[in-house]
């Protein structure tokens, strides 16, 4: 049976030796699961209290995977073709074509895989593409699927040690028994792990070093409690263990935009693993890259990842919009940094909407529950007039420009077209009206305006590899016992967010992938 091991157990360990070693347990839960499904001995380590790291977080929890058997019964006629038309018009030649091509066809294989075995169990959740005028995008949302909810009960000796949700963590509710979205991805592989005698698991456990023997990377030293030890690994080890989102150090190191206290990554994710490989000769691309969401700033003065915005303006220091609000996320987030870096929006901006709905902003996802009304009040976050130019003063801005801002937008509004941004032109912008327009005109008082930053899903940049996920070197040599998926891997989408289930979907294939190649070794 699996020993979760926390840190109170290693400081009287001694070393020992696996076949793998599989460090961070959100995608690297493939890899540590296909290692011993293929007759492997794992050591799993987690440098979290809990499993899942950002996957915990993730309210869906999906898999970008055309084609796959899920989607087939469901009667989607998507072809792979058509699938990988699509990325690489999106993705272009950032990375290599056959690293892009592996993973848009890989997915459906792997879905194949895990279903032969009970524990596993998904459902579409249709969810359209994120470049939805590019050439083959999927704007029915079939593309996209997500494993069906568990209740913890069912991890066996796993029970209670899924992380999140967000709520959870940063909120203090309680954290409920039925595991959905992310959590439920988690869940499943716990279960299907929890009786495999040949898998060790160990929390409060960080990989903080590569052993290397020969060239070869033979193990790697973890800290527990303060204290280190050498797990050696005979076939290779995986580094799953998310990006370095945490680590303000390595943020500016790299000139990723953002703060690390506006990130929705995982507390754990400080790229130790990142340092550990590049010791070692690792060779990086696109360290100064993240998966960039606009954020909702909440009392405790953090911007947190919101989505699906149904009205509403953002408007700038001169108080004019400056992006489509409605468009995909990570879309919407460059453009933001776009106008940061051009001086026209600071850290903090605002989105203006009006009372139609309340006193809440116009956000149905805004991933972190929302607190009080006066809390956000209080801490200066929304604020409200009768009129735009009280407004206006409230924010900051000059009344003038907002007042004929808004006017312009409202008479867009009527119109049902927006010439200045393309808001609503897009399938997606429509995905969350029930296809009707998003442009909401602004014209009921009290007028509102609630304060925005720029937050992330985690950095993407990482450690080259190549489709087996072997890290390669400067020479793009693979580095022999090496491999690395997640946010520990240079994305496969670059610098692009083609849909959702990308980030899960990739971690996944490329920690499936690493295993298999050293299970073949």
């Amino acid at each position: 049976m699996v020993r979760a091991m926390t840190g109170a157990h290693h400081q009287a360990a001694t070393a020992s030796e696996v076949d793998v070693i599989v460090a961070g347990s959100a995608g690297g839960m493939a890899g540590a699961y296909t290692a011993a499904r293929e007759g492997l001995s794992v050591a799993l380590v987690e440098a979290g209290g809990c499993f899942g790291g950002t996957f915990a977080y993730s309210g869906g929890g999906g898999m970008w995977y055309p084609c796959n058997p899920v989607l087939r019964r469901a009667g989607s006629d998507d072809t792979i073709a058509d699938a990988l038309h699509y990325y690489r018009h999106v993705v272009g030649d950032r990375t290599p074509a056959e690293l892009q091509e592996t993973y848009v066809r890989g997915g459906a294989a792997l879905i194949e895989y895990l279903e032969q075995d009970p524990h596993f169990a998904f459902k579409v959740l249709p969810w359209p593409d994120y470049y939805s005028s590019a050439p083959a995008a999927r704007n029915d949302g079939l593309r996209h699927i997500v494993a069906r909810s568990i209740h913890d009960d069912q991890l066996g000796r796993f029970r209670g040690l899924v992380g999140g949700p967000l709520d959870h963590e940063r909120l203090g509710t309680p954290r409920p028994e039925l595991l959905t979205g992310g959590r439920a991805l988690i869940g499943r592989f716990l279960a299907a792990l929890a009786d495999n005698p040949a898998v060790t698991a160990h929390l409060n456990t960080a990989l903080v070093e590569l052993v290397v023997d020969d060239g070869r990377i033979a193990g790697a030293v973890v800290q527990s409690g303060g204290e280190r030890r050498v797990i050696r690994a005979r076939r290779g080890v995986l580094l799953a263990a998310g990006g370095f989102e945490h680590s303000a150090e390595m943020r500016a190191e790299y000139g990723v935009p953002g703060r690390a206290a506006d990130t929705m990554g995982a507390p754990a994710n400080r790229g130790l693993a990142h340092r550990a490989a590049i010791a070692v000769g690792a060779s990086t691309d696109l360290m100064d890259q993240a998966w960039w969401s606009p954020g909702l700033v909440h009392p405790d003065g953090r911007a947190v990842f919101a989505l699906c915005f149904t009205g509403g303006i953002f408007v700038d220091r001169t108080g004019r919009r400056f992006v489509n609000e409605s468009v995909a996320y990570d879309r919407l987030a460059r453009r933001i940094i776009e106008a940061m870096r051009a001086g026209t929006v600071g850290e903090r901006y605002w989105m203006v909407y009006d009372s139609r709905a309340g006193e809440q902003p116009p956000v149905m996802a805004p991933n972190l529950s929302f607190s009080p009304t006066a809390d956000y009040q209080a801490a200066g976050l929304w604020v409200a007039a009768d009129t735009l130019e009280g407004l206006a003063d409230e924010i900051d801005v000059p009344a003038a420009e907002l007042v004929q801002t808004v006017r312009r937008f409202n008479e867009f509004a009527e119109q049902g077209d927006d010439p200045d941004f393309g808001r609503g032109r897009e399938a997606f912008d429509r995905a969350f009206t029930g296809g009707g327009s998003p442009l909401v005109p602004i014209d009921t008082p009290p007028y509102r305006a609630a304060a925005f930053g720029l937050s992330d899903l985690g950095t993407k940049g990482g450690l080259r590899t190549d489709e087996d996920a072997r890290v390669l070197d400067a020479d793009g040599r693979p580095i022999a016992g090496l491999y690395a998926a997640g946010n520990t891997m240079a994305a496969v989408s670059g610098e692009t967010y083609p849909g959702g289930g990308n980030p899960i979907g990739a971690s996944l294939l490329f920690s499936h992938r690493a295993a298999m190649h050293m299970a073949k070794a």
